[in-house]
């Protein structure tokens, strides 16, 4: 790779198909062989392991964002949450050790914020225009509550099909106008 960006990009996919593959099981040197580049070649981008991953992270961030966001716009208002919440609930499942990782990573730094440019930042523009009553307290039950399903699944202590879990979203979603007044 002569492109120092495509080598870095390439580094990050490897890193990301190695997670999906084996979470415990990531390291740099591995990385860079998965590549077909020098031991030393991810150095150049990266500091160490931590520096790979939290890159990682970024680009996992910025999947939950491209995801919500699709979803947000198949619909309005109430429904385009609950397409949200099933998008993001998906990508969870979709991508187990990258969603831990993402919000194990970020666990004393990473707060909700409705002005950026994250999946959050997508549902609370969306819960502004559902309803004028506290929408920053309205975005954060619903996030927790997709949050809370996403994490409830995937350490199998619940399991619902789409249908239901889109009537729980569905149910509860349509009593933050109610719960905020």
């Amino acid at each position: 790779m002569n492109d120092p960006a495509d080598l870095r990009s390439a580094l990050i996919r490897v890193a990301m198909e190695q997670l999906q593959a084996n979470a415990d099981d990531i390291s740099l040197r591995g990385v860079a062989r998965a590549a077909g580049v020098s031991a030393m070649a991810p150095y150049r981008h990266f500091a160490d392991k931590a520096a790979l991953l939290g890159a990682v992270v970024e680009r996992g961030f910025e999947g939950l964002r491209a995801a919500v966001a699709m979803a947000d716009r198949r619909a309005d208002g109430i429904a385009a949450i609950v397409e949200q919440g099933t998008a993001y609930i998906s990508f969870a499942q979709a991508n187990p050790a990258l969603f831990r990782l993402m919000f194990a990573a970020h666990k004393a730094s990473w707060t909700p914020n409705a002005d950026d440019h994250s999946a959050f930042a997508v549902l609370a523009n969306r819960v502004r225009q559902v309803t004028p009553h506290q929408p920053e307290v309205a975005s954060l039950g619903c996030w927790s509550l997709v949050h809370g399903l996403a994490t409830l699944q995937l350490d199998g202590k619940m399991q619902l099909d789409d249908a239901t879990m889109r009537t729980v979203l569905d149910r509860m979603v349509r009593g933050i106008d109610r719960a905020t007044a």
